[in-house]
């Protein structure tokens, strides 16, 4: 949904559109702390309705994973990470995003700003050598989705003057954005994007902060907070929304072999959520300034007391933007101000206990933590296209299964996120229904002199089906385009389901100078996607099932709409993934 990874022809523009091509960045990053790409975009000469974009990349050498934002302005419009190169001839890999929502973005011209900090050193030798290609077309899709904004406010730190990325670095900055909305907006969705780095990258297995010492003695204080995080949106210091985030593990993350060449769900696009904010338009549009902050919470544990805590691990990188559809130029919107019904979440922990050895050290620790939380927001809007009553509700729940054992070295959590956030406003209708099931059982041990071995299982999952006038492209746009051959399938799709695991075993090992390392791993991952309507059974439009096992790609066999399955050649450089 929304690219492929491996190269392919999915998100492409179809073959018979007439289109026109711009390369927008040809770069080497390469020692790249505080230094991004910058540069200048100005809109084709051809007619466009569509953008889809091509980020290829090469690396050689031994490098970490890296994190990279992309802007338009003061806008992220992408978020990725690299995949973790070796010795020449290095990887290569090519991911295709269609970019159409940020259609009034690309009609003016537009600083661009490709963020990609990278290190080169002794140990680090490998740069990413990085194209980005952008592809204009007109072609006409019938979908649910909403039409591209007509605009969209940037909600970040508003660097691009100073030629710097925008996204905020959370708790050590505030991420606080002041902004006057146009007087005549009838909807409006913001964008949230977050992802946690540092001590925050596997928020999922911290510890309870009353347990942050529990292995001092053998491997340090944990990371704490709990292994529940939550993305709040915040608008006028009320809440309107949050986001239980995704738990992206990139291709260095719990042992680097698991990726290799498979790399993790989403590393390579991390999926912004969205929250309808049209129930506060009535507010909005008073003409006056309104602030809109994003902040991270975590759970804090003092004996019988648990609550949520907004100040977290470093770090959390953050930003926003809100998309904005616009009555006739002249209209004033107002209205009612919305209702919001908040609960604090319900937080219940389980189970916990600490087991000691003979020696009265701590050796093991359990806990059990689930969360749940529901959110109903409801507003009177009157525009120039009549009154309408919007109502976002979001419903969650949370369940972590922790342990710890061998003194600390040893982690397991069984962990799962589940959700549907709907929204009803007369006639436009959004839902989305997602599951991000993870188990993960991993050790790590350090010996005196510093070599470090990693071993661990890993099985992760995401299930996600949107229907209705979402802000992204669904999947679905290339099956009910016209001409595009529905497979006799008669009524074009109107639900988007896509369930996509990986599992597998890796083993790292790296001496204390961090030169060289060996590693092996086996990981095997199936994608489907299916379009969905009402009254009729699911139709499976794309299934691939891939296996790699140390380094190389062992089984690749996808199938199609038509029912016709094949097997695809075995790439030996493969970057990529499903």
């Amino acid at each position: 949904m929304g690219g492929d990874g491996g190269g392919g022809d999915k998100g492409k523009p179809p073959a018979d559109s007439k289109e026109c091509r711009v390369q927008l960045m040809d770069h080497s990053f390469g020692t790249s702390f505080g230094k991004p790409f910058v540069g200048e975009y100005a809109p084709p000469g051809c007619d466009f309705n569509r953008v889809i974009v091509n980020f290829t990349a090469t690396s050689a050498g031994r490098q970490l994973d890296r994190l990279a934002l992309w802007y338009l302005g003061d806008t992220e419009v992408w978020r990725t990470s690299t995949a973790e190169p070796r010795a020449a001839p290095g990887i290569i890999w090519t991911y295709w995003k269609d970019m159409t929502p940020y259609l009034s973005l690309w009609k003016s011209p537009q600083k661009i700003i490709f963020d990609l900090p990278n290190l080169i050193d002794d140990r680090y030798t490998g740069p990413f050598n990085c194209t980005l290609t952008a592809t204009f077309f007109r072609t006409d899709v019938e979908i649910d989705s909403a039409p591209p904004a007509d605009l969209i406010i940037p909600i970040s730190s508003r660097n691009a003057s100073s030629n710097t990325g925008s996204a905020w670095q959370v708790p050590e900055r505030e991420a606080v954005s002041t902004v006057q909305f146009p007087r005549n907006a009838n909807r409006a969705v913001f964008s949230v994007s977050a992802n946690g780095q540092g001590t925050e990258e596997f928020w999922w297995s911290n510890v309870l902060e009353s347990d942050a010492a529990a292995f001092n003695a053998t491997v340090g204080m944990a990371p704490a907070g709990s292994p529940w995080r939550e993305v709040q949106v915040i608008i006028d210091d009320q809440l309107a929304g949050v986001q239980w985030p995704f738990p992206v593990i990139f291709t260095g993350g719990v042992v680097p072999s698991f990726h290799r060449p498979l790399v993790g769900l989403d590393a390579y696009d991390l999926r912004e959520h969205e929250i309808d904010i049209s129930p506060w338009l009535p507010v909005l549009s008073d003409g006056k300034e309104h602030t809109f902050k994003i902040k991270v919470a975590g759970i804090a544990d003092q004996g019988d007391r648990v609550f949520v805590n907004t100040t977290v691990g470093n770090y959390w990188v953050v930003s926003g933007k809100i998309f904005v559809w616009l009555d006739d130029e002249g209209s004033v919107t107002t209205g009612k101000p919305p209702t919001v019904s908040v609960r604090d979440p319900e937080i219940r922990i389980s189970g916990r206990a600490v087991g000691k050895n003979s020696t009265g050290a701590n050796e093991t620790l359990v806990f059990n933590l689930d969360v749940t939380r529901s959110i109903s927001v409801k507003g009177e809007v009157v525009s120039k296209k009549g009154t309408k009553r919007p109502e976002w509700t979001q419903n969650l729940s949370y369940s972590n299964k922790a342990s710890l054992g061998q003194f600390g070295r040893n982690g397991f959590n069984n962990f799962v996120i589940a959700g549907t956030d709907a929204l009803l406003n007369g006639l436009v209708r959004y839902q989305s229904t997602y599951s991000y099931p993870l188990i993960v059982n991993q050790t790590a041990n350090m010996t005196a002199a510093g070599d470090l071995s990693l071993d661990a299982t890993l099985f992760q999952e995401l299930r996600l089906e949107v229907e209705g006038a979402g802000v992204y492209p669904t999947g679905l746009e290339a099956y009910n385009a016209p001409n595009r051959g529905r497979q006799g399938q008669g009524t074009r799709y109107s639900v988007s389901k896509l369930s996509t695991f990986r599992n597998g075993t890796a083993v790292f090992n790296m001496p204390a100078d961090m030169k060289s390392s060996s590693a092996t791993g086996t990981t095997r991952q199936v994608f489907r996607f299916s379009g969905g309507r009402d009254g009729a059974r699911d139709v499976e439009l794309y299934m691939r099932s891939v296996k790699a096992s140390n380094n190389t790609v062992v089984s690749d066999e996808e199938r199609s709409a038509d029912g016709r399955g094949r097997v695809l050649s075995v790439p030996s450089l493969s970057g990529g993934a499903i």
